[in-house]
């Protein structure tokens, strides 16, 4: 009975050895052919690959059970799931990359168009309209639209200024054609100019045309440059590379399956967003700038397609321009009159007896606005709506792109399970429910992922640096949106979105004229003391107006103090009529 009750013992413990070892040998002898072969498919010698399982002790990624893998295998395909990881970002931001890219380029293709159209239909116009009139003097119009166009490209333009010296320009030509009676040299063609504002010959013209098309040409360079930044900030961000722990999970959920022998096995759907919320949480940080961004963009394409439509505003240069002459010519009597009180009497014109300044335009057809047909057209065969609407419908699915990028890459079935297969799935040890919760978004966030170690002290600099390009880029799309153009905001005020009406004073130095000069009550400034206020845009001396025809001699020759009040009220009455 002893030695049964020993020998049982030996027996079964003789047979549960041989099972063991049968299991083994039958564990390692698995062949390795789907490995082999998926291995071979990607371009890789499978030299170095086991034609039957062996011992993974030599894994330094994957689980060291007995594995399809070598050591070399193992290194190449880590590798290989960094430039897996690359391409799907790339893939998947490439809806935004052609996005951007195509956008800007038809954005500005047909800026540049409807700039080269509407000066092509003022020459048409008014040279059918002025003749050599037009032709003589087309350099002021030229010099106008090549200042446009510079603004436009992102050169370092005023629109008020250009504005302001066209119209200034404008108006010694227009003068002097309307005054062809007398002779007027650079000086006294330079003092009318000068007070061009105070004297208004265009009326009013001048600040509607400044108006819309300031705020219609910072809308439109602020989209497209808003499209530039949209298209770089994507290269920037997309092209990244993983870190050492970011490229140890991406191996475990892709390519350790393959080394197990079971390449057709995807990773769990939580298991791929933990190791893409990891790789990513510098990109997912970028989320709240982006989506400002996008829907600044938005916003303004929407200004664009109605109060900044720069169709129209461009329609309207030489609509405007044309009114604005007409009201100059109905009106040049007036105006030569207080030119000439303000800047003296010109001399007559060698050979030329006065005449009225009416009498020369009956051999030249007159100045006048003109029909709808004659209107300037827009950019053949492209509509600005059509392109804003466009535009509107991509930027929409823009937002939270880069905090939904994990999701979209591990909603793709070559990537990841189905989130509802997740019991036939990797779990990054064997086929099975993934158990760990997902991780939130952003690198803060990552502290608790159980899949990528991420270093949460050192936010990402490009990251950063992106995020302020981004909050550049937004703050100049919403003031863009109110008309007002960032790199002249100090010095124009907000001019160009019409609300610079509100800080713009004319010059005080011709009282009783203008809407913003002084009132009469007030005492003028002592232009012996004070001089006068220089232009914005040209800069002139103001003694040139002085010296024209001394209409401050009462006031610089005083005989004596106790007549300083008798004198100064004389002066007084007289500067508020002179120009009446």
């Amino acid at each position: 009975m002893d030695r049964l009750a020993i020998r049982y013992p030996l027996s079964l413990l003789c047979t549960l050895a041989a099972l063991s070892w049968t299991w083994a040998t039958v564990t390692a002898g698995r062949s390795c052919t789907e490995t082999r072969q998926v291995y071979a498919e990607k371009g890789y010698s499978t030299n170095s690959a086991p034609l039957t399982q062996i011992s993974g002790e030599h894994l330094r990624l994957c689980p060291q059970d007995y594995t399809c893998c070598s050591s070399q295998m193992e290194e190449t395909l880590g590798h290989q799931s960094e430039t897996d990881f690359i391409t799907a970002v790339e893939d998947t931001s490439q809806f935004l990359l052609t996005t951007f890219t195509q956008r800007h380029r038809k954005f500005d293709e047909f800026f540049g168009e409807l700039i080269d159209l509407s000066e092509k239909s003022m020459n048409q116009m008014f040279t059918k309209t002025y003749g050599r009139l037009f032709t003589q003097n087309s350099h002021v119009f030229q010099e106008l639209f090549v200042e446009l166009r510079r603004y436009y490209s992102g050169g370092s333009v005023s629109l008020t200024e250009v504005l302001s010296e066209f119209w200034s320009r404008l108006m010694e030509r227009v003068f002097s054609l309307v005054n062809p009676q007398y002779q007027f040299s650079e000086e006294y063609l330079e003092c009318v100019s000068k007070h061009a504002e105070q004297l208004q010959p265009f009326g009013d013209l001048p600040r509607k045309l400044r108006v819309q098309v300031s705020r219609a040409f910072i809308a439109a360079r602020a989209l497209a440059q808003g499209l530039a930044t949209g298209r770089d900030i994507v290269n920037k961000a997309a092209k990244l590379s993983a870190t050492s722990e970011c490229m140890r999970a991406l191996m475990r959920q892709w390519y350790c399956p393959l080394c197990r022998g079971m390449p057709s096995l995807r990773p769990c759907h939580s298991l791929c967003l933990n190791v893409m919320k990891g790789c990513l949480a510098n990109q997912a940080d970028l989320d709240t700038e982006w989506n400002n961004f996008i829907d600044a963009l938005y916003q303004v394409s929407e200004k664009l397609e109605g109060p900044f439509n720069i169709e129209l505003a461009a329609d309207s240069i030489s609509v405007k321009v044309s009114e604005a002459i007409m009201h100059m010519q109905e009106n040049s009597i007036t105006t030569s009159t207080k030119v000439f009180q303000g800047c003296g009497s010109p001399r007559p014109a060698p050979g030329r007896s006065k005449r009225s300044p009416k009498e020369p335009t009956g051999n030249r057809r007159p100045f006048r606005t003109y029909s709808p047909e004659e209107k300037p057209t827009t950019a053949a065969g492209t509509n600005l709506d059509r392109l804003v609407a466009e535009l509107k419908e991509r930027l929409r699915p823009m937002r939270g792109f880069w905090v939904s990028l994990p999701h979209t890459i591990c909603n793709d079935e070559k990537m990841a399970a189905d989130v509802t297969n997740e019991e036939r799935c990797w779990n990054g040890q064997t086929r099975g429910r993934y158990l760990p919760d997902v991780t939130g978004d952003g690198l803060v966030s990552q502290i608790n992922n159980p899949e990528v170690e991420v270093d949460i002290a050192r936010p990402d600099v490009r990251t950063r640096q992106l995020i302020m390009e981004l909050r550049v880029a937004t703050n100049k799309l919403k003031n863009a949106q109110a008309g007002l153009d960032t790199d002249f905001m100090d010095s124009e005020e907000g001019s160009g979105s019409g609300g610079g009406d509100q800080s713009e004073r004319y010059s005080d130095d011709w009282p009783g004229y203008g809407p913003h000069s002084p009132p009469y009550s007030k005492p003028p400034r002592n232009p012996s003391s004070s001089p006068v206020k220089p232009p914005r845009v040209r800069d002139r001396n103001g003694s040139k107006w002085n010296k024209s025809n001394g209409r401050t001699r009462s006031a610089s020759s005083q005989p004596s103090f106790s007549l300083f009040f008798l004198l100064s009220l004389s002066f007084l009455v007289t500067g508020a009529t002179l120009w009446r």
